[in-house]
Formats: structure tokens, sequence, C-alpha cells
């Protein structure tokens, strides 16, 4: 079983392999012709200095005497032979590398662009980790042994090249290298076999290394508040143990068969040595042969560990591969249509759920999904605000997914200005729709890049506009430099609150004619809340650039909506203003009265860092002049 399996490996490998070489032929003729050159001119060395040392050398030191002119022939062709090397080392490796990088940036791209295409539902199923993974190191370990490839073909040409030479020589002499040689691959390949799994061991606890580290810095808050200092750092110790310890094996192992690989040559050439003193009593072999004999066993051992390389590299490329193909494989994108809403409409959009069902997918294809939306219908009129409201789980995220189209629904229609958001262009969704989640993500870069994300036609003028309208300007005007100071990673230096009104006035920047909203406030004080939604609104009917979909739970914000759509177990349950939901609905009064009872006792436990700062009154973004 072991056996079928290391050939299974072996094919497969090779079949990676071969995807390169169709993938980038051009450049592979280059490496690999660039190291056929190289083989040949060591065979062609060896005989050279064979030619050297018989004719050149020996007689020299018979006669007492030196022929310039034959010094200077042989000197010339050593020069040659040496310039043709270098130009065949620096082809090899240059084609080889370039080779390398292009497919792995290729592929890094691919599954960059997979990652994109494929829907939300596909990365609940996948860990963030595991992704990175396949994007860097998985086609970083796909593509690894193409490195040592154009070596190992030219290798192969140069034993070739050179069991043929030994035989045009003399017989007594190819059986030594027909000893030699093949021995000298199968250690390679013993070697190899075994260090494959080792390496792969120490792949894998360096992830997990890497994985427990980051992990405890990314929850450090947590690990210091909890008191887990001490059981983290043994968590790390213990991985970091098995890793020390794995990367001791693969050391002895080395420490093992290098000494053997590099003396296996060495016996070769002793053996040379000796059958070829015989055979030169004989009168079998000249001087200059026995020399060339010697001295190609002695340059031929390095470039055989070539294939050794390729050999123990290819299980690592295959698993890698298996993985980034698993990307490449996996259905379920959402191709965008071809319908664009008129780009210079200033009014805002319509939104329509019409007898929408979804479900997510579940983690096991078998599986049934459960559903979690049903028969849910409701518009969003032009230039109004709609919240919702509802239990936790009674699908309102999932319905702020739906109008922004990062997920479709599994029956039924979402809709814009009355076009099904499947049927809209990439570019007509983006330009229309905007949605501000409920966990705020800023970049490490500075306050102006994160709002205007290099969109073209965004000067500082809008950018001031935005951020008075998310009610941040005060704060950004404090800032250090202003617009240009940098947040940090995920905008450590700023509030919860302050990062929530950055990514909401990077939605505003835009003009979105549909503006939604998940909970994108909950970390701002119910002041400033209520001030930024109510100069969201429009201040008089049909003024307004944008209409409103929020997830709302408090009192003072719901208050704001022109409607209200409660929600319970993914069904729309009951509509109306806020007033009419309190006075028919019981259960729509009493989630709304545990909200604000909790949002009363957060306020008495801790302050709200926010102070309201002055806002503008309308969605209309006027630069400043």
């Amino acid at each position: 079983m072991a056996s079928g399996t290391s050939r299974d490996v072996l094919w497969r490998g090779l079949a990676v392999l071969g995807r390169a070489i169709r993938e980038q032929p051009r450049i592979f003729a280059v490496a690999a012709t660039s190291s056929v050159l190289f083989g040949l001119v060591v065979v062609a060395s060896a005989y050279v200095v064979g030619t050297v040392v018989g004719d050149v050398v020996v007689p020299a030191i018979a006669e007492g005497s030196v022929q310039v002119g034959v010094l200077a022939l042989a000197a010339a062709a050593l020069l040659g032979l040496s310039v043709l090397r270098v130009v065949g080392i620096v082809g090899r490796r240059l084609g080889a590398g370039y080779m390398q990088y292009r497919l792995q940036a290729g592929y890094r791209r691919q599954v960059t662009r997979r990652y994109l295409d494929l829907p939300l539902s596909w990365h609940h199923r996948n860990a963030t980790g595991t992704l990175l993974s396949n994007a860097n190191s998985d086609v970083e370990a796909a593509w690894h042994p193409i490195a040592p490839l154009p070596f190992a073909v030219g290798t192969l040409v140069m034993l070739v090249g050179a069991v043929a030479s030994l035989f045009v020589t003399d017989w007594a002499l190819a059986l030594v290298g027909l000893g030699v040689f093949p021995a000298l691959f199968a250690l390679n390949v013993a070697y190899s076999r075994r260090m494959a799994p080792r390496q792969a061991r120490a792949q894998r606890l360096r992830a997990e290394v890497s994985g427990i580290a980051h992990e405890s810095f990314d929850g450090a808050l947590v690990v210091k508040t909890m008191g887990r200092e001490a059981q983290e750092t043994e968590r790390f110790a213990e991985r970091a143990r098995d890793l020390r310890d794995a990367l001791i094996s693969v050391g002895r192992l080395r420490g093992v068969f290098d000494p053997m690989l590099e003396t296996l040559p060495s016996l070769g050439t002793l053996a040379v040595l000796v059958v070829g003193t015989v055979r030169l009593r004989q009168g079998a072999v000249s001087v200059a042969e026995l020399v060339s004999v010697a001295f190609l066993f002695t340059v031929l051992a390095f470039p055989v560990r070539a294939i050794g390389w390729v050999l123990a590299e290819l299980p690592r490329s295959v698993a890698g591969w298996d993985r980034v193909r698993r990307v490449l494989d996996a259905t379920g994108e959402m191709p965008y249509g071809s319908t664009t809403l008129d780009p210079s409409d200033p009014r805002p959009a319509t939104l329509t759920f019409r007898d929408v069902h979804f479900a997510y997918e579940p983690a096991e294809a078998h599986l049934p999904g459960t559903e979690v939306l049903g028969e849910v219908g409701f518009t969003v009129p032009a230039g109004r605000t709609v919240a919702l409201v509802g239990p936790t789980g009674s699908g309102k995220s999932t319905i702020t997914s739906l109008a922004a189209r990062l997920v479709d629904p599994r029956s039924g229609a979402v809709e814009i200005d009355g076009v099904d958001v499947r049927g809209l262009t990439a570019d007509s969704l983006a330009r229309t729709t905007a949605l501000v989640a409920q966990v705020p993500f800023v970049f490490d870069d500075t306050v102006r890049a994160n709002i205007t994300l290099d969109r073209p036609g965004l000067g500082d003028g809008e950018v001031w506009a935005a951020l008075r309208l998310a009610g941040a300007d005060g704060f950004v005007a404090a800032l250090p430099d202003g617009l240009d100071t940098r947040v940090g990673e995920r905008g450590t230096s700023l509030s919860g609150g302050q990062r929530q009104r950055l990514t909401l006035a990077r939605a505003l920047v835009g003009r979105p004619r549909l503006l939604v909203l998940d909970d994108a406030t909950s970390a701002v004080d119910p002041r400033v809340e209520a001030a930024i939604l109510a100069g969201l609104r429009a201040s008089e009917p049909g003024t307004s650039t944008a209409s409103i979909l929020v997830v709302a739970y408090r009192r003072a914000t719901i208050a704001l909506a022109d409607e209200v759509v409660y929600l319970e177990q993914g069904r729309v349950v009951a509509r109306g203003t806020h007033a009419d939901l309190l006075a028919t609905v019981p259960a729509y009064a009493d989630l709304v009265t545990a909200y604000e009872q909790a949002e009363v006792e957060q306020a008495q436990q801790r302050g709200y860092e926010d102070v309201a700062p002055p806002l503008a009154t309308g969605l209309e973004l006027e630069v400043d002049q």
C-alpha cells in the first residue's frame, strides 16, 4: 500500500509539473535548454581536462619543457567551456526562477479572483486561515519543484551523455558507471521518500505555530483580561517544541544521507582509478581517457542531487495543488447580469423584496440547508427610511445581505427600481447600493484612503462633506494629521464609534441611491446616532438622494423611520409606523422596551466616549468652497 501511495504521488506530481510546462512552455524551454547546455559542457569538460592532462601535462613533465602554443590552446578550450557553463547556469536559473514566480503570482491572482466570485455562503464554510493558506503557502508549495526541475532535466541528459561516453571509452569503465549512477539515483529516491513526510510534518507544524501566535496576539485583550498568559504561552511552547523535534528529525535524516550521497561518487572515482589502472596497463585506455572518466565522476555528484530535490518536493507539491484546485473548482459563483441603471439618475432607488426565501448552505453538501427567510415581501419606497426590527436570529442581517447582493435568494426576487439585482452589472450595483456592516472594517491606512478607496473623482471636499454627514468631521479634524492620519491595523487608534462613522462616511462619499445599514451605529452614543440618521433622512419629501434600509434597536432610531418591518423567525409579522406597531403588536412593544431597558443599563455601567458634533441636515454632499 505504501508503495502504491508513493507511485500515486509520483504520477500526480509529474502531472502537476506537466501542467506547469504546458502553461509556460517558452520559459521552460529556455531554462531546460540552458540546463542541457550545462550538462553537455560538463561532460565535454571532463574529456577536455583528460586531453589536457594526457596530451599536454604528462608530455611536458616527461620532456621537461612546455609548448606554449599547445598550452594556450588548452587554456582557450577550458576558458570557452567555462563561458558556456556560465551561460547555461545563468539561463537555467533565470528561466526556472521566472517560471516559478510567474506561476505562483498567476495562481495567487486566480485564487483571489475565485474568492471574490464565490458567494458568501461558501466563505462561511471555510476558515479565514485556510483561505489565506490556499492563496499563499499552498500556491507556493504547488510550484516549488519548478526551481530544480530544469536542472533535473539537464542532469538526465548529462547522465545519458556520460554513460554513452563511458561505453565509447571502455566497456569496463562503463560497467563501473552503470553500477554507481543507478545506486546514486536509488539513494536519492530513498532519501526523498523518507524526507518527504518529515518535511510535510514540519511544514504543518510551522503553520500551527504561526496560527497559535496569530490567535494569541489577535486575542490579546481576552488573554490578558482572563489571566490566561501562562496557558497561552505553554500552548505556544508545546507546538514550538513539536516543531523543534520535527526539524531535528529532518536534520538527522539529512545527516545520515548527505555523507552517503557525497561518498558514493568518491567511491565511484576510486573504483574507476582501480579498474582504470588495470585497463591502462593492459593498453585498453590511455592516460587522457582515464583522467576524463575520473574527473567525470567527481563533477556528477552535485547535479544528480537535483533529481532528488524534485522527487523530495513532489509530495508537498501535490498536497498544495490539491488545496489550490479545491478553490479553483469550487462552484456557486454569482454571475452578474448585463442590465445597467442610469448612472446619472440622482433620484433615490426603490428596493423591493418579492416573496423571498433563503437558506444558508450547510457545512456538508449532502445535508439540507435550514431556511432562515420565508415569504419575505416589503418595499423601501424612493427617498424613504424603513427600519428592520426583530429578535436575534430573525433574519435582519440576512435581508441586508440580500439587498446588497452578497447572497442570492433561493426563490423570489430582490429588485432595485423594478430590476432583479441578479440582472444588474457589478458596476451598476456598486454605484447604486452601499452597505455599512455591523462590524466596521478599517484598513491600516490614512483616513482619506479609508474613505475614498482610490475611487476616481473624490477630492477632499467630497470627503469632508461625507465626514460631516456621518458625524465624523469633528474627531477627524482633531487628529494629528487630519485626513492624512494613519489609523492603524483595523483602526486600532480609533474608538468603536469612530470606526463606525468612518465606514458610514466611506459609503456616503460614493453618493449611493440606496443605503443599507446593518446596525451600523451601535457603538455610537444614542444622541449621535439619532442625529446622524436624522441628517440622512430627507428634511422634506423628495429632497433625499438615498433610500435607507436600517437594522435598528434603539427606540429613538426606530421612531425616525417612515415604516417599520417587524420580523420573527424569518417571516414578516407586521408592518407599519413605530407608533402603530407599539399599539397593535404586543411582541413588538415588548422587544423595543427590552432593547430600551438594556440600553439604559449599559449607559449606567459605562459612559459613551462619543460626543455629538454638529451635523449636516441632508444627504446632499456639497463640496467645500
